[in-house]
């Protein structure tokens, strides 16, 4: 079994972790412990790699229905980033195309201790460089996203899917560094998993409202979203009452449902909440809750197989439109469409990694799409997409 490369620590001073997720309280004061990365072509399960290597640092998630035990001694908490690859990889299907970020590993797990000497490092000034980004240049043009969503309705109508989230890329190269930049995402409205993440040559920032798992009370929780219009009265109204994006809402509802359901205690499972809607930036949303009670004996890899990648950014039936997917996108998803987000002792919170920006060296990535069915316009898809992007693109270019 390959096993994950582990990294040392720096001892230079670092700004507060802002990792999603991360208890507030402890940002200032957080120091990394250890980390571990690994990618698809490492082979092995990731999942269970990811369970045993937390527990060696004391975050025993074996069996996530029992009661925690904290160590007050131990690390606090750990960020795991799960790219849709090594999703892909942890639910038995094609990874897809190669993705366009390789210095991005398809899974980092970062342990992180308390240091009461951090928050005065935290504090240290620096001096802001001066940040240029160059024109964003698409992995595809309107045209080919329009064919892939004609493609998807063609594969419904034979009856090989119900749907299938079909996803774009761009890139632009940058000048500066990336990290403050991608800071911003987490200000955008709506970003309940908003931070970063960062690595040797890389680095993830997120803005993401979506909840792919939740462990809270010894209660698993996840909250799919599909369904957009832009955020006016008429546009709300306009999602309310939309057959089209209720039935593809449902569909997944459903899929998470049944997700669930392979790790959860019989009769469990229920839906707490459907078609909410709310607000991210300039967009509404709908979004559902689906919970359930964890079965005994229920760890944290079966966890992430059951959950990854998630059924929003997959479509139904899962693995069928993996094969879709890697048929038609014409770039990987990088850090998009994953998870990423805090663990600790009997605490699970990893949101979906949508409104999600990478940086590699030289260049900055993003992705957005959206679920297409049977009734998808492709013009409108195209346009969709493109207003999900729009907000996070803004905010990167800013200087």
């Amino acid at each position: 079994m390959s096993q994950l490369r582990p990294y040392g620590v720096e001892a230079l001073p670092r700004p507060p972790v802002d990792v999603p997720g991360v208890p507030v309280a402890c940002r200032n004061v957080l120091v990394e412990r250890d980390r571990c990365e690994w990618t698809v072509t490492d082979g092995g399960d990731p999942a269970e790699l990811i369970e045993t290597f937390l527990a060696g640092h004391g975050i025993d998630l074996s069996d996530v229905a029992r009661p925690a035990r904290h160590d007050p001694y131990g690390a606090c908490g750990a960020a795991v980033f799960v790219s849709a690859a090594a999703g892909a990889v942890m639910a038995g299907g094609a990874p897809g195309a190669p993705t366009p970020v390789p210095a991005l590993p398809d899974v980092a797990v970062v342990v992180y201790g308390h240091d009461p000497h951090a928050a005065a490092a935290a504090r240290t000034p620096t001096v802001p460089s001066r940040w240029r980004l160059g024109d964003w240049r698409e992995s595809w043009t309107p045209r080919r996203h329009a064919d892939a969503v004609q493609a998807v309705r063609a594969a419904i109508g034979r009856g090989d899917v119900y749907q299938v989230n079909v996803v774009g890329h761009a890139a632009a190269d940058y000048r500066g560094d990336p990290g403050p930049v991608l800071s911003r995402l987490a200000a955008l409205p709506g970003a309940r998993y908003g931070g970063t993440l960062r690595g040797d040559g890389w680095a993830v920032g997120c803005a993401s409202p979506e909840t792919l798992i939740e462990l809270r009370a010894a209660r698993l929780l996840t909250r799919p979203i599909k369904g957009t219009r832009p955020a006016t009265a008429a546009g709300r109204r306009d999602l309310l009452a939309s057959a089209k994006e209720r039935a593809e809402h449902i569909m997944i509802v459903d899929l998470e449902r049944n997700d669930l359901a392979r790790v959860a205690r019989t009769g469990s499972v229920r839906v707490d909440e459907l078609f909410a809607v709310r607000r991210w930036c300039d967009l509404w949303q709908a979004e559902s809750t689906v919970s359930a009670q964890p079965a005994d004996g229920l760890g944290l890899a079966d966890l992430l197989r059951a959950l990854c990648p998630g059924g929003s950014v997959t479509g139904a039936p899962k693995l069928a439109a993996l094969d879709h997917i890697g048929a038609l996108e014409p770039v990987g998803r990088g850090a998009s469409m994953g998870a990423l987000g805090w663990v600790a002792p009997g605490h699970v919170d990893l949101g979906l990694t949508i409104r999600t920006a990478a940086a590699d060296a030289d260049r900055l990535h993003v992705w957005a799409g959206g679920g297409i069915t049977i009734d998808s316009d492709p013009a409108a898809e195209v346009a969709e997409a493109a207003a999900k992007a729009a907000p996070v693109r803004a905010l990167l270019a800013a200087g």
